[in-house]
């Protein structure tokens, strides 16, 4: 991460829960940024997302505890609260991403995704951030 990237003032772990408490995260390494992705399942679960390794990324749930969902390329598996709903995070499971994870930073306490700052992801046509 260059110094540009780096966010500033995001105290270290990034720590979320789904709204029952079922499933919780713990991010280690700040993402250089958080994505707001306009794709029909990122625009539908109102998710802003925290990337990352996961190896630094821990989600701690019971077994059971989410229901996962994929669709189009099956890239991705999105996990949803069995007993809540909220949406904690999204796991890559294709070649390409297996090793990422993602977390939904509206789970984090507040003003987290402002500490961090926003970049807008053209999910939905480009694949290419918006700014």
């Amino acid at each position: 991460m260059t110094a540009e990237t780096t966010p500033r003032n995001v105290p270290l772990p990034i720590t979320g829960t789904c709204h029952c408490g079922a499933v919780s995260f713990e991010m280690r390494v700040p993402p250089r940024y958080a994505v707001a992705c306009n794709c029909s399942i990122c625009r539908s679960l109102g998710a802003v997302w925290g990337h990352g390794d996961a190896d630094d990324i821990t989600v701690t749930a019971a077994p059971g505890a989410t229901l996962g969902y994929s669709h189009g390329g099956k890239d991705l598996v999105f996990h949803t609260c069995r007993t809540c709903g909220s949406t904690t995070h999204w796991e890559g499971v294709s070649r390409e991403v297996r090793n990422r994870i993602a977390v939904n930073l509206r789970l984090a306490p507040s003003g987290t995704i402002e500490a961090i700052g926003i970049k807008h992801f053209d999910g939905a046509e480009t694949r290419t951030f918006l700014d």
